[in-house]
């Protein structure tokens, strides 16, 4: 019996592994909600019991490709790739109206660029704190401090290692944690209590699922104004980290 399960599982691959996704993300939402009463988005845990779920499969495999190596879970690696994450991009920017975000004025243009080059500036410097010197890996660690996102977007574009796409994630990752716990807490210092503003924040942060998280732990009603910015960060960061992002600091560093 335990054998004709494994050989249906290992030959239905794509299925087992959405399944094992939609498993994974309704615990993680069911700990999100229970344990830090949605302060802490359940997408962040999600992400964060991937990391583990992969971080396992490498140790008892041995293999490089996480769960993935464990033939039970091959799918996954399917699943993971290039292909349906940049789907899952395209999708995402195809949520956004250009004509809600002109609505922020110029202000929330300009928010857009300086929060993807703060963020990209403050990675690089973490990455050259943590010894990394070249050009490909403080490229694709400073993109990944924009968004954990933009990260592997990045990395897969100009070939960084594994090992470094990972930091991007952890980096993105971090962040996303950060803003959720700390925006209800800064957001009347800030004025953080209008669309416009809400706007403006997801310009600067980024992080839909941060901004999202934290928005929603303020003010529910200002999370869409928020996530119209933050996802066409996205966007942007996948346009300027792998191209001009990158041309500047090889010039500098390369």
């Amino acid at each position: 019996m335990l054998e004709t399960l494994t050989s249906t599982f290992t030959s239905n691959g794509l299925i087992v592994s959405f399944a094992v996704v939609g498993i994974t993300m309704y615990f993680a939402y069911f700990l999100s909600d229970k344990l830090t009463r949605g302060r802490i988005h359940g997408s962040a845990i999600a992400i964060i019991l991937g990391l583990l779920l992969a971080y396992i499969g490498g140790v008892v495999t041995g293999g490089t490709k996480g769960l993935s190596d464990i033939s039970l879970f091959a799918g996954i690696g399917l699943m993971g790739g290039g292909m349906l994450r940049d789907f899952a991009i395209v999708a995402t920017a195809f949520g956004a109206s250009f004509s809600e975000i002109k609505k922020a004025g110029i202000t929330g243009i300009i928010s857009l660029f300086l929060g993807v080059i703060v963020s990209f500036i403050v990675g690089v410097m973490i990455a050259l704190a943590f010894g990394y010197t070249d050009a490909v890996s403080l490229t694709t660690i400073g993109a990944g401090t924009a968004t954990y996102i933009v990260g592997p977007v990045t990395g897969a574009a100009l070939g960084a290692s594994s090992e470094v796409i990972t930091i991007s994630i952890a980096a993105g990752l971090v962040k996303s944690i950060l803003t959720m716990i700390g925006t209800p807490f800064i957001a009347k210092y800030i004025g953080l209590n209008n669309p416009r503003s809400a706007m403006v924040y997801g310009g600067l942060i980024g992080s839909t699922s941060g901004v999202a998280g934290g928005l929603a732990a303020t003010d529910p009603k200002l999370v869409p104004y928020g996530a119209v910015t933050a996802t066409f960060y996205t966007g942007l960061g996948c346009l300027l980290a792998p191209s001009i992002l990158f041309l500047i600091t090889n010039a500098i560093f390369g």
